[in-house]
């Protein structure tokens, strides 16, 4: 059908590829036949160390670009099949500069689409996330593609990126409508793995615990620690980035989430079990001035749909991608990136 767009042969770019999604994605591309990958990024949060792995690779290519630059962009995309834009701010640099933030989430996303149209790229992967769904007590219940958003009882700046997340799902649509840009929308739970950066609040979380058991310290839990945490392996996204390019489906916007959700006082529990064990959690308020993303209740972030639109499912469960993320940070000294 018109929409898929086959690995093998096909030539790809990942805006922002210089990330933990980004290179595990080339490196699933690469696997799959890709002609070629362009992992372009301005490397203002990608990481040489992120890549590392690849940049010997004889198909991959690494461009030096911005996505506020449409030359850049343009000569990037230029001959491609697919592009999976990843290029954004999270919630913790939105807070920081919450200009620059909307700027690239959605400015960014619109010199993507529009530099697609011109080099008539045949498929667009748009990474969003949960975050279209907000945050606070409103959040509980199954989430599925159609729940509405919620802003009240969060920080702003998460409020702000899930709202910039939403916009740049609207621009894939108008994109679709107004000349045919066939795009999937993949909704990222909360990514972790080897190669975990310290830049997503939530991520941040499962490393700090790490690090504090590894230093002998109590790991942090806040509030009783029934907070639910929705996360997925970056492995897990690699193939459902793949997989939305093989597939017919477009005009379409999915959850990708992890098997099941976990509480923060489950996750504390099983990186310790993973560590051969550690002090007990210390039982904390939360911290003037940190943002911190809360749920206000139990959720589920139903990813059912993903299924029957590109064949996805999770696959990795969270002990056995806690337990692959600790294994590389022990073989890289537990440095992150």
């Amino acid at each position: 059908m018109a929409a898929q767009v086959p690995i093998a042969g096909n030539r790809f770019a990942i805006i922002g590829g210089a990330s933990l999604v980004g290179s595990a994605t080339a490196g699933e591309l690469l696997d799959h036949g890709a002609a070629e990958v362009v992992l372009f990024d301005n490397f203002a949060f990608g990481s040489d160390a992120a890549i590392a792995h690849l940049k010997d690779h004889p198909r991959l290519k690494l461009v030096r670009g911005d996505v506020m630059r449409m030359a850049d962009l343009l000569r990037a995309t230029e001959g491609l099949a697919g592009v999976l834009q990843l290029a954004a701010y999270m919630t913790l640099s939105m807070d920081r500069d919450p200009w620059a933030g909307l700027d690239v989430n959605i400015r960014g996303v619109q010199n993507v689409l529009e530099a697609c149209r011109a080099n008539r790229v045949r498929k667009v992967v748009f990474a969003s996330s949960n975050a279209t769904y907000g945050y606070g007590p409103g959040v509980a219940g199954e989430l599925v593609e159609d729940t509405p958003f919620h802003s009240a009882g969060a920080p702003p700046a998460a409020i702000l990126y899930g709202a910039s997340k939403i916009i740049g799902e609207q621009l894939c649509r108008d994109a679709f409508r107004k000349w045919g840009q066939d795009y999937v929308v993949l909704r990222y739970s909360t990514v972790y793995g080897e190669r975990q950066h310290y830049r997503a609040a939530n991520a941040l979380y499962i490393i700090e615990t790490i690090d504090r058991i590894r230093r002998g310290e109590a790991p942090q839990v806040f509030g009783d620690g029934s907070e639910t945490k929705h996360f997925v392996y970056v492995g897990d996204l690699a193939r459902a980035n793949r997989m939305a390019f093989e597939s017919a489906a477009t005009d379409v916007a999915v959850n990708t989430s992890g098997p099941a959700p976990t509480t923060t006082l489950e996750l504390v529990q099983l990186v310790t079990e993973l560590l051969g064990g550690g002090p007990a959690p210390e039982f904390i308020g939360a911290e003037p001035g940190k943002v911190r993303l809360t749920s206000g209740g139990a959720f589920r972030i139903a990813h059912e749909k993903a299924k029957s639109a590109i064949g996805w499912a999770p696959e990795v469960d969270m002990r056995e991608g806690l337990r692959r993320l600790i294994a590389w940070r022990d073989s890289n000294e537990g440095r992150g990136t």
